[in-house]
C-alpha cells in the first residue's frame, strides 16, 4: 500500500510540474520580447551567407535596428515562430528596422530554402551560416534565440525561446525600441 501511494504521488506530481511547465511557456509567449540592457553589449563579429551565397556581416546592416533572430529548420519551436518573424519583417522592415533569420542548419541553404517554401515565407531573407558558429560566438543558450541590435551595431536586448513576433503588444514594443534608437 505504502508502494502505491508513492507511485500515485510521483505521478500527481509529475503531472502537476507538467501543467504549471505548459501555462509557464503559455504566459512567457505573451509577456514582452526583450528586457532593455543597462548598457549596450557590443556584438561579436558574425559572418554569414544570403540565399545567392554572397557573404555578409551584422556590419551590413549598422544604421538600422536588426532582430537577429538564430534558428534552424530541425528545431521545432524555431519552425512555429518563422512565420510570425515573416509577417513582423513584412509588417516594420524596411529604412530603420530589419529582420535578419539566420540559420544554422549545416545542410546549408537547400534545406532552408526548401523549409521557407513549405510554409510560405515571403518577406524574410534567407541568411545561412552553415558553419553553426553564430550561436556560439552569440552565446545562445539555446534555439531559437533572438538579439535586438542597435543602430551602431550593439545588442540591447536578448530573448530565447519562440515568440510571437506579430502579436500587437510585441509589434508596439518593437516599435517604441525602433523610435528610441
Amino acid at each position: 500500500m505504502n508502494k502505491r501511494a508513492a507511485i500515485a504521488f510521483i505521478l500527481v506530481a509529475l503531472f502537476a510540474a507538467a501543467v504549471g511547465v505548459y501555462f509557464g511557456a503559455r504566459h512567457a509567449d505573451s509577456k514582452a520580447p526583450f528586457a532593455r540592457m543597462a548598457r549596450p553589449k557590443a556584438v561579436p563579429e558574425l559572418r554569414f551567407n544570403d540565399a545567392d551565397g554572397r557573404a555578409h556581416t551584422l556590419a551590413d546592416f549598422r544604421g538600422k535596428v536588426v532582430l537577429l533572430n538564430i534558428w534552424a529548420t530541425w528545431c521545432e519551436p524555431c519552425r512555429e515562430e518563422m512565420p510570425a518573424l515573416d509577417r513582423l519583417e513584412a509588417k516594420l522592415g524596411g529604412e530603420r528596422f530589419h529582420v535578419v533569420a539566420l540559420s544554422v542548419d549545416q545542410q546549408g541553404p537547400v534545406i532552408a530554402r526548401k523549409f521557407y517554401a513549405q510554409v510560405g515565407i515571403k518577406a524574410l531573407p534567407l541568411y545561412v551560416d552553415p558553419t553553426a558558429k553564430a550561436a556560439f560566438t552569440v552565446d545562445a543558450a539555446g534555439l531559437p534565440a533572438s538579439l535586438l541590435i542597435d543602430r551602431q551595431g550593439r545588442e540591447i536586448g536578448r530573448h530565447l525561446g519562440a515568440l510571437k513576433w506579430d502579436e500587437p503588444q510585441v509589434v508596439e514594443r518593437l516599435r517604441r525600441a525602433i523610435a528610441a534608437e
